[in-house]
């Protein structure tokens, strides 16, 4: 009778997370977008938060500060940003061992 009520709360749970309707695709992106953002904000203000008092430690800042990639948009989906040449794989050739 437990199962039956934890299945229930669950299911009611990710029913009103999940629901109908929702564009799952646009959501997500929106998220992902926020939490790079986030992301990318903690570590700008990290680095700004090391004391430096001497040059090559301005000089590390800097280095790092120009390493960090820019954030690319998670709209654009994995397979249109780099397609590839051929998309079916093929196998590789048996070994003459193998026969």
């Amino acid at each position: 009778m437990m199962f039956l009520l934890r299945s229930a709360f669950w299911l009611t749970v990710a029913f009103l997370v999940i629901r109908p309707g929702v564009d799952v695709r646009e959501t997500a992106g929106e998220v992902a977008n926020e939490a790079m953002a986030r992301g990318s904000q903690f570590v700008a203000e990290q680095i700004n938060a090391i004391e430096c008092d001497s040059l090559q430690c301005l000089g590390g800042k800097a280095v790092i500060a120009a390493a960090l990639p820019p954030i690319p948009p998670s709209g654009t989906l994995m397979h249109d940003v780099a397609p590839q040449d051929d998309p079916v794989p093929f196998p590789r050739p048996r070994p003459d061992r193998a026969g």
